[in-house]
């Protein structure tokens, strides 16, 4: 598991005054039960080549799912020199299109929206009616330090534009393999994006749900709003990392706010936090109830995060309009946003050749070459426009 953090625990718990010791309490009794679930381990198929039947009813169990040891060494090495560089090319403040240079910052120009600000250790989706108003409580938000920007980078949406690295974990052959498993060879992406919760400042996510359009379908299942993979770069604690609420992925549309009166605050009883160490990728149900406190410990937290759905969820579907407009998503829809897929999977060959690449079905009988190169980098520009938000 990560290092020890008590540290960043004493220092989360000291924001929240009077209640401090309920909130040390509430980090170290959730890390405590996240430790004793059996949900983690590394990926593994029966022989068949289906989901280990484990993992699966765990997966199903609990909403989500660590797997272990995914992404080695000189992969986290090449996403971080990717941070690096994106970094280096953020605007200076929300409404610049410059970065510290002068030049032209990263997404100037493009139409889809890219980075997402907050105020350090804010919660700017709480109690709002951003995202379709699913965030319905405002997370307590701590005072951060005198020295710290008025603003600071919380989300990277289309991530696969700006990194390499991280369009080849999103062709990573067994991650795929599970996306297969779960939603069928012919699933169909979601979106992407970082979420980076850096120590001191990064912000909070009000606790929510991820669906929106098939809450009342005939067809209603656990799995009908899909799910995410989330890649850890520095790893995951019960201080930045993400909290669930084991199981509330087949309870149907929740009262958010009626769990925190019962609760008492937004420390909801019976969530745990996803704890897992460098490398470990989460799978996690888009239904399951979860959110995160904001990153006032020492630790950073880097999230390469991707998602998938069944194409029966897509296919034909309005939009729900949160990361994407409200538009019908036909085939049409379905292909171009799928062509990531082929692209990716070309782009972790050419760095990982000893791997044996992942062949996704619905381009089997597909005429269309996938080659990444600097034609192909180029088609990327804007392509989360066509993001199959659900």
């Amino acid at each position: 598991m990560v290092a020890n953090i008590s540290k960043s625990i004493d220092a989360c718990a000291r924001h929240y005054g009077a209640d401090e010791q309920a909130m040390r309490a509430y980090l170290i009794d959730g890390e405590a039960r996240a430790l004793q679930l059996d949900n983690r381990g590394p990926i593994r198929f029966n022989a068949d080549g289906t989901l280990d039947d484990a993992i699966r009813q765990a997966y199903a169990r609990y909403g989500f799912y660590i797997f272990e040891n995914v992404l080695a060494e000189d992969e986290l090495d090449d996403i971080k020199a990717d941070l690096q560089a994106m970094r280096d090319k953020f605007p200076t403040g929300p409404d610049s299109k410059e970065n510290h240079r002068g030049e032209p910052a990263l997404g100037a120009g493009h139409k889809a929206l890219n980075l997402v600000w907050s105020k350090p250790l804010g919660d700017p989706l709480g109690g709002t009616s951003l995202a379709n108003g699913r965030h319905e409580v405002k997370m307590f938000e701590p005072e951060a330090k005198d020295d710290t920007p008025e603003a600071a980078p919380f989300i990277l949406l289309g991530s696969l534009q700006f990194s390499e690295a991280c369009l080849r974990v999103y062709g990573h052959p067994q991650l795929l393999r599970v996306a297969e498993n779960i939603n069928g060879p012919d699933f169909a992406p979601f979106n992407e994006a970082l979420f980076i919760k850096d120590p001191g400042i990064g912000a909070a996510v009000s606790w929510h749900q991820d669906g929106v359009t098939h809450w009342d379908s005939p067809d209603f299942d656990q799995d009908i709003h899909g799910f995410n993979f989330m890649a850890q770069v520095y790893g995951s604690t019960a201080v930045n990392g993400v909290w669930v609420l084991p199981g509330t992925h087949k309870q149907g549309k929740l009262d958010i706010a009626e769990l925190v009166e019962k609760s008492g605050s937004e420390r909801l009883e019976g969530a745990v936090p996803i704890v897992c160490n460098p490398g470990d990728v989460v799978i996690c149900n888009r239904q399951l109830l979860h959110g995160s406190f904001p990153n006032s410990g020492f630790e950073p937290r880097v999230t390469v995060n991707f998602g998938f759905h069944r194409r029966s969820s897509v296919l034909g579907v309005a939009g729900g309009g949160i990361h994407s407009d409200k538009q019908v998503f036909d085939a049409e829809v379905v292909a171009r946003r799928s062509r990531v897929i082929g692209y990716a999977i070309s782009a972790r060959q050419q760095r990982f050749a000893d791997e044996t690449p992942y062949v996704y079905q619905p381009f089997e009988n597909n005429d269309e070459d996938f080659v990444w190169d600097e034609q192909a980098r180029a088609s990327l520009k804007d392509y989360n426009i066509d993001d199959l938000s659900i």
